[in-house]
């Protein structure tokens, strides 16, 4: 009786080690198959994964298309351990009647944080500096050695003004920076004054920033929204700052503008083709690059961690919410899959 209640159980995939007690949280409602190492999963690979489950917890560059969903009759719900979903083909997970959830909200200050560490390490050549230093070039100081670019006082321009936007406005207070910010629809007035933070057009944003950071989702319509036309209207001064993801930037043009001197540094924690960098872009000494951590402060991943899985039990209709995860990108799946 016992082992026949143990195969009646949900099965879930865990796509990703997470942390051992979120793991175990999974194992009190399902039979959990839980990776121990990393993978760089295909679409092809994810489908056979999800054959016969009936949930997954998921990270954000697992792609799940329309083929894996054919395979996958029993899937119900995937939770994504992360805000961004374009890893997911969510018109067929929506077809299909199969749950799609993320982790909004717990990430938005580290993630703001970090949006920081790239500004300042860009502007002040903090990669370049370093590198220097563990070559053994450096020989005594130098009143000209790495002058970097001023940060207090310039103009911070911010490309999607959402909650991690807004975060990352709130910070400029203290660099006395004004703050311009460009978005699909007006912010409130009383969160304008809170972020001091000012509505222009695209072109003028692009045109005004010293230093301008992407904060968008990536949609089709965003695809390249930065690419050779927008880069050639901001400040040959100017520092970029890429914490969204990978594929809003040309990383092709924003590379051919850092080593021509059309824009003077950015800093980089996503790439179009990720983990895979184009080519130039680790040559050039103008760029910091990180990989795709900024949401990795151990407090931050805990708490996604245990959003995907509050998602998943509840999704599979166990827990306080049962039936009613908290972060659902398709409701309209939620009936289907009930």
């Amino acid at each position: 009786m016992a082992a026949q209640q143990t195969r009646a159980r949900p099965r879930v995939w865990v796509s990703r080690p997470l942390f051992d007690d979120m793991t175990d949280r999974l194992r009190e409602y399902f039979d959990v198959q839980a990776e121990t190492e990393d993978h760089a999963w295909t679409a092809a690979q994810v489908g056979e994964k999800l054959r016969d489950m009936h949930g997954a917890v998921l990270g954000v560059s697992d792609p799940v298309d329309a083929r894996a969903i054919a395979q996958a009759p029993r899937l119900r719900v995937l939770a994504n351990t992360a805000v961004g979903y374009d890893n997911l083909d969510l018109a067929a997970l929506t077809a299909a009647g199969i749950v799609a959830t993320n982790t909004p909200d717990v990430l938005n200050e580290a993630v703001a944080d970090f949006a920081w560490a790239l500004l300042l390490a860009a502007a002040r050549r903090v990669g370049e500096g370093e590198r220097y230093l563990r070559a053994g070039r450096w020989q005594g100081s130098s009143f000209h050695l790495l002058l970097g670019g001023e940060v207090h006082g310039r103009t911070l321009g911010i490309l999607g003004m959402g909650r991690i936007g807004q975060a990352i406005a709130r910070r400029a207070i203290g660099f006395r920076m004004p703050v311009i910010y460009h978005n699909r629809s007006r912010l409130e007035a009383t969160v304008e004054r809170e972020c001091n933070a000012r509505y222009a057009s695209r072109d003028e944003l692009l045109r005004n920033a010293d230093y301008l950071v992407l904060v968008l989702p990536l949609t089709p319509a965003n695809r390249h929204a930065i690419g050779t036309a927008e880069l050639a209207l901001m400040k040959p001064t100017a520092t970029l700052v890429n914490i969204a993801r990978g594929g809003i930037v040309d990383d092709a043009a924003l590379a051919a503008a850092l080593s021509e001197g059309r824009l003077a540094a950015a800093g980089l924690d996503v790439f179009e083709n990720e983990p895979a960098l184009y080519a130039r872009l680790p040559t050039l000494d103008n760029v910091v690059l990180t990989p795709h951590i900024a949401s990795a402060s151990l407090d931050t991943r805990r708490a996604m961690a245990g959003v995907a899985v509050d998602n998943l039990i509840a999704a599979l209709g166990f827990g306080a919410h049962a039936g009613r995860p908290p972060n659902v990108l398709n409701p309209e799946a939620l009936q289907t899959s009930a």
